[in-house]
């Protein structure tokens, strides 16, 4: 019987991408659609939320670690969170002022999956089922840092429908 190698590329390949990102150098990484580029792995690293969803290897767990948001509670980084807001059309789905359309408001204080600065990020950075598609391909970590805190500056409504499930 004759084994694929792929699998074992894939984890090789991820694994050089870790080691260069804590060493902080311009790693080469291929896309799916098989092109190689250069990763800039010392800002690009996301930060690593557990989540349950996941699958683990050896069905061990890693525990989950904190990534801070460097522009956390700073107004000109919210400020220019508020303009990558339309510009990215996250206002398509959330409405203008992130208060909620087709995707849920994003200041009502209730979070799916997690209102942490760092999971707000790995929601962005990754994408979400059902919807949220994934921008880490698109945007770099700092304009995503400044979406996060334009959101979290954002001040909740006088009232919330459905309070109470």
């Amino acid at each position: 019987m004759m084994r694929s190698t792929r699998g074992l590329t894939v984890v090789l390949t991820m694994g050089s991408l870790f080691v260069g990102a804590a060493c902080g150098k311009t790693t080469p990484a291929r896309t799916p659609g098989g092109n190689i580029v250069q990763v800039d792995t010392q800002s690009a690293a996301p930060p690593a939320v557990r989540h349950d969803e996941r699958v683990f290897a050896g069905g061990s767990a890693p525990s989950a670690i904190s990534f801070p948001n460097p522009f956390a509670g700073e107004a000109m980084p919210a400020a220019e969170g508020a303009q990558l807001f339309p510009a990215n059309n996250c206002d398509g789905c959330h409405g203008g002022g992130a208060v909620g359309w087709v995707g849920p408001s994003l200041t009502a204080g209730r979070w799916r999956f997690g209102g942490a600065d760092a999971e707000i990020f790995q929601s962005i950075y990754y994408g979400r089922p059902h919807g949220m598609p994934a921008y880490g391909g698109l945007l770099p970590p700092d304009m995503i840092w400044k979406l996060v805190t334009y959101i979290k500056s954002l001040p909740p409504p006088k009232d919330v429908p459905t309070e109470s499930w």
